[in-house]
């Protein structure tokens, strides 16, 4: 067959159409654009860009953005400000990727949620096409525009608004406020996937980093996956497959994902990182498509030992046509030189 730009090639997974050779396809930003197709060659590595088809506007909040240093390390205090009061986000940055990570979540005390009710509710969700065909074209031929929903109601409060540790408290002490909080979440949520539904994106993804520990079954079956499900009946018959950003341990979610009309696994993290190889990943979820991040820990291997290990991700699930091989998380600067060739030429050597 022809060969195929990245483009088509990202499309012919999700579509189920003939492969001239697996994509390998980075998240833009992981690693410089220039140094990556300098060192790799532009026809074998493309890209996808976190985008979006809507905005959300708030007219009476805004986010105050307080720059400072603490004993030579950047970090920023995000203030948000509501008619109800003020919450704060503090984040500290590592140097090398400008990366960050939060240290103080904007909901702590009960009364907090009242000024976060204040933001939701004066948040007016809009399309924002203009955005996602920039991005589209900005692209070209070397990749596609993750578009992206927001995070589920659940996901969304425990990683950007409460913390993990204290929503768990707020769950056995204030659980009608949390309730109340999810409700609002799930009433713009389904604003957006209207957007969504008439938007010209061609692939759908909830950033919503899945990884059982923190989750568990019955809080994944009960607020995350009837999230998916709605987006995907809304999507039916227009062609636009709903992804997940599933980077995490997944086993006690198998049989639910399957039963699930979750179209594919963005950034799925196998074995050795993880607890799911690709090889039961292809085995128990026959219809959907893989984007599966390289294994984080085996960049920083030898290149006959990274290479081994992309030769059977390719072994295990190159021939079905639903597997992509992506990088989507940092590489340290000493690794990727070694890493990313020893990748490509896995993938130059294989035919699916």
């Amino acid at each position: 067959m022809r060969k195929l730009t990245m483009r088509e090639r990202l499309l012919a997974v999700i579509h189920g159409k003939p492969l001239d050779r697996v994509p390998l396809i980075m998240y833009e930003g992981v690693i410089p654009t220039d140094q990556a197709w300098q060192l790799l060659g532009r026809e074998r590595l493309g890209f996808l860009r976190w985008s979006a088809v809507h905005r959300v506007d708030t007219p009476h909040c805004r986010f105050e953005t307080i720059e400072k240093r603490v004993n030579g390390q950047r970090q920023q205090r995000i203030v948000l400000h509501t008619p109800k009061g003020d919450l704060y986000e503090e984040r500290t940055f590592e140097p090398v990727y400008n990366s960050s990570s939060i240290h103080k979540h904007f909901v702590e005390e009960p009364e907090d949620y009242d000024k976060l009710w204040a933001y939701l509710e004066d948040g007016i969700v809009a399309p924002d096409y203009e955005r996602y065909l920039k991005d589209a074209s900005d692209l070209g031929d070397d990749g596609l525009p993750l578009t992206a929903v927001e995070r589920s109601p659940y996901q969304q409060l425990w990683i950007q608004w409460v913390g993990l540790s204290t929503l768990g408290y707020h769950f056995a002490d204030i659980p009608e406020r949390v309730e109340h909080t999810m409700a609002l979440l799930r009433a713009r949520a389904l604003q957006i996937f209207e957007i969504v539904r008439h938007s010209p994106t061609e692939l759908i993804d909830f950033p919503d980093n899945i990884t059982a520990p923190p989750l568990g079954p019955r809080r994944f079956a009960e607020y995350c996956v009837p999230q998916y499900n709605l987006l995907a009946e809304m999507l039916e018959g227009k062609g636009v497959p709903v992804f997940v950003h599933m980077d995490g341990d997944l086993k006690p979610f198998w049989e639910m994902i399957a039963a699930s009309r979750v179209d594919g696994l963005d950034s799925f993290a196998p074995a050795p990182d993880n607890d799911t190889t690709v090889a039961q990943a292809i085995s128990m979820w026959p219809e959907k498509r893989l984007f599966v991040n390289f294994p984080s820990s085996v960049h920083l291997r030898p290149y006959e030992q990274v290479r081994a290990e992309a030769e059977a991700i390719l072994e295990a699930g190159g021939h079905t046509g639903r597997l992509e091989i992506q990088i989507s998380e940092n590489v340290p600067p000493f690794a990727w030189p070694t890493s990313l060739p020893a990748i490509a030429d896995a993938i130059d050597a294989f035919r699916p």
